[in-house]
């Protein structure tokens, strides 16, 4: 019968109190085993291959997307569709990670024979070391919890939070040994913001050939003007006659041109622009560009390469592309 004055908060605390008991209990399972399990798993040829029934392969599914962007190439077959075509996906080169709470899962269980007959090293990660499953592997993950937090102690839960920190402490340790950097993280997450930031350069950003504004030294004013306004990059090259980048004209030498009183009509880009100008190289990583315009306070940096300018890169196209 429901009771819209039970004391949810209290509850919710409980269940966290729990799950907190059987996470810093995991701590005293970090053993010889563990040890096993990252070795096998570190010297595999082919993928760890992770299976479970129910919440374990829910919990599984996890595990392998953790490993598999963390350097550890990894993927989860179903126990159940395994016995009925998808061993196939299985080979002689990889490590399987079976997981089952009881250890006595039928599905799970009914592999270790066709695994062992291939010669496959099984890690597995129960909450009975004594059962099937634990003593038919070469190593055993103990991720046994003293109560589970559903009161009916039916719902997986505590143990699913167990299991899935266990893998976790997997992934991450493997990571350290692998010496695993943020940029090969970036490559497993192309779409994500740390993919954009460690992957994107100034080359595929930048606006080249005729995106790029350029204007001779001698143009007037009011035609750069014209130039600056078409491109839209709030600012124009300045390229002498043999391709040489001479400096850039902005909206800030704009303004001071202005508040000068400078004549537009007669008064040539080449006493009003900014010298030189800030550049980079389309081999740089776009963040470090981005780095560059925020220390220099400015919005725009001309890309050069062989001694000549080939691009442009502004703040705005950081923020397009998400880098920012």
């Amino acid at each position: 019968m429901m009771n819209l004055d039970f004391d949810f908060s209290a509850s919710g605390i409980r269940t966290i109190q729990i799950e907190q008991e059987a996470i810093a209990n995991l701590k005293s399972h970090i053993g010889d085993d563990f040890i096993g399990a990252c070795k096998y798993m570190l010297a595999c040829q082919g993928r760890v291959v992770i299976t479970g029934m129910g919440k374990s392969g829910h919990i599984g599914k996890k595990i392998a997307a953790t490993l598999a962007s963390t350097g550890t190439p990894s993927f989860f077959v179903h126990p159940g569709e395994a016995s009925h075509g998808d061993m196939g996906m299985i080979t002689k080169n990889d490590v399987v990670i079976a997981m089952s709470n009881s250890g006595e899962t039928a599905e799970v269980t009914s592999l270790l024979p066709l695994l062992k007959r291939l010669h496959i090293p099984v890690i597995s990660m129960t909450g009975k070391p004594g059962s099937t499953l634990a003593l038919g592997s070469h190593c055993h993950l103990d991720t046994s919890v003293a109560e589970e937090a559903c009161p009916l102690d039916l719902a997986p839960t505590s143990s699913t939070t167990a299991a899935l920190v266990m893998g976790d402490a997997l992934a991450i340790a493997l990571l350290e040994a692998r010496g695993f950097t943020a940029e090969e993280f970036a490559f497993s997450h192309p779409g994500g913001s740390l993919g954009r930031r460690l992957l994107l350069k100034v080359e595929t950003l930048m606006h080249s050939g005729d995106e790029m504004p350029r204007v001779l030294p001698s143009t007037p004013l009011a035609e750069a003007l014209m130039i600056v306004t078409s491109k839209g990059l709030g600012m124009t090259t300045v390229i002498d006659e043999q391709g040489q980048l001479q400096g850039v004209f902005t909206d800030g030498d704009l303004r001071r041109a202005i508040d000068n009183g400078v004549d537009i009509r007669q008064s040539q880009i080449a006493s009003l622009m900014t010298v030189g100008g800030k550049t980079t190289s389309p081999d740089l990583l776009a963040a470090e560009a981005l780095t560059v315009m925020e220390d220099s306070k400015i919005n725009a940096l001309v890309a050069m390469k062989d001694g000549l300018p080939v691009g442009v890169i502004t703040m705005h196209d950081m923020l397009k592309a998400g880098v920012v």
